[in-house]
């Protein structure tokens, strides 16, 4: 019987679909799940929803809900983490300050004054994770799924002492878009992706045996529906010769030149139909737009009246094939985000790489990609430099590091003076100083875990 911690389960969608991709896996219809979260009413929403689905289903599957995270932890052989340290709260305050000094940002969660600090105040919090592993469930592996991903699992490989990947499904929905530019079914479609969390780059993509990355852009742009909603994305494309993953507003906030003049030469490369399209704020307006939905929904879903997960219906997230690989031997090969070790020659050791990996009994196995193209290694050298600095200043409390952090961010460089920037992160300190439990006055900073074989992670 497996014992699985999931830390952040108020996160009622993604918990749920979480739970059913696990539970589709015949071997595992008798894990106990432990949910923890700091908000108890969806905490308590999320539990009973998941064993509603697990009771209709007939499956021995068990659940234990907790606020305790050292009581979810306890001998478990696996941790996901999906929590967002702040919520909406301090979500505000990193696309609503930041935009007040002309930063203009969509969803704020992985680079950016916003990403920063978002990894500033998560980064203690999965420590202490890590902490609990250490002492309670030595042998588990940390999956998280939390954002900004490359500076938290950074974080974690430098100081907390556990074993951890990184998983986000941008690999996987940006192949489905390929595969529709292309005209061709997904699965016949093999590919490499390579580069960092967000910023990663289709660098092989063929069928049956033919190179196809020449004909990604000309597909792109001849398909109206892709060409409408891509625009940053295809631009990216169309001077790199590589795709990028992640969605048209994501990548956009990422780079210096697509958001730094508020007119039409911004809305040019924004589609505004939907939140992800590159709107500002798209993200926090999106959820705030969402209000009281899972309230809403909650006792539809228990009632019949609206259709929960069936069993054997399984997403494309990572997490339950890894734990399928791990426990049965079946081969799973996906894009997961780990240290580089040389295995992209031309990024810094060190630094999160996300990179294709094959997992069975043995473990997790990364590939050896060797150097990405030159304009996309540059590009996502400029985001390492940035999560470098972050890293460090959340492990020490350097509140000057996260300044030059934020004054090296790409996008804040292109439309901010170093003065700006200072009052900026001043602001932003003073305002999510509730969540920095290393800079405000507490002396709470990590040394990096040794291992027992003298090594690092």
């Amino acid at each position: 019987m497996l014992k699985i911690a999931m830390i952040g389960a108020g996160s009622i969608g993604f918990t749920r679909r979480l739970v059913m991709d696990i539970l589709a896996v015949e071997a595992f219809r008798d894990a106990q799940f432990r949910f923890m979260d700091i908000n108890e009413e969806n905490l308590t929403m999320a539990a009973n929803l998941c064993r509603h689905m697990i009771e209709k289903n007939g499956l021995p599957a068990t659940i234990l809900a907790t606020t305790d995270q050292r009581e979810a932890i306890a001998g478990a052989d696996y941790v996901f983490c999906t929590a967002r340290v702040g919520g909406l709260e301090a979500f505000k305050h990193d696309i609503e300050i930041p935009l007040r000094y002309g930063v203009d940002q969509c969803v704020g969660d992985t680079l950016g004054p916003g990403g920063v600090f978002f990894a500033l105040r998560t980064i203690p919090v999965l420590l202490d994770i890590a902490r609990d592993m250490r002492e309670l469930a030595p042998g588990a592996l940390l999956l998280n799924y939390s954002n900004p991903m490359a500076m938290n699992t950074w974080a974690l490989r430098r100081a907390g002492g556990v074993r951890t990947v990184g998983l986000c499904h941008g690999v996987q929905h940006s192949h489905s878009l390929i595969a529709k530019a292309l005209g061709l079914p997904k699965q016949e479609v093999e590919f490499t992706a390579a580069g960092i969390n967000h910023q990663t780059w289709f660098i092989r993509v063929s069928h049956e045996g033919r190179d196809l990355v020449p004909d990604i852009l000309g597909a792109m742009e001849q398909n109206t529906e892709i060409a409408q909603k891509e625009p940053c994305r295809i631009d990216v494309l169309r001077r790199f010769g590589y795709f990028s993953t992640e969605s048209n507003g994501h990548l956009s906030e990422y780079l210096p030149w697509y958001r730094k003049r508020n007119n039409e030469e911004t809305a040019k490369w924004i589609y505004d139909k939907v939140w992800i399209g590159g709107e500002t704020g798209g993200y926090l307006n999106h959820c705030l737009s969402r209000g009281d939905e899972y309230k809403e929904n909650y006792p539809k879903w228990l009632s019949g009246e609206m259709e929960f997960i069936r069993l054997g219906e399984r997403s494309e997230e990572h997490g339950s094939y890894i734990l399928e690989a791990l426990e049965t031997g079946k081969v799973y090969r996906g894009h997961f985000n780990i240290g580089n070790q040389g295995l992209i020659t031309n990024l810094p050791n060190g630094s999160t790489i996300e990179i294709p990996c094959y997992v069975d009994k043995n473990g997790i196995q990364p590939t050896f990609i060797g150097d990405l193209p030159l304009a996309c290694a540059a590009t996502c050298r400029a985001s390492i430099s940035v999560q470098e600095m972050a890293v460090e200043a959340a492990l020490t409390g350097n509140r000057t590091l996260v300044k030059q952090a934020v004054l090296h961010d790409p996008l804040t460089a292109a439309v901010c003076t170093t003065d700006e920037v200072w009052r900026m992160c001043d602001d932003m300190f003073e305002a999510l100083g509730p969540w920095l439990p290393q800079f405000n006055g507490e002396g709470r900073t990590w040394k990096d875990i040794p291992l027992p074989n003298g090594g690092r992670l």
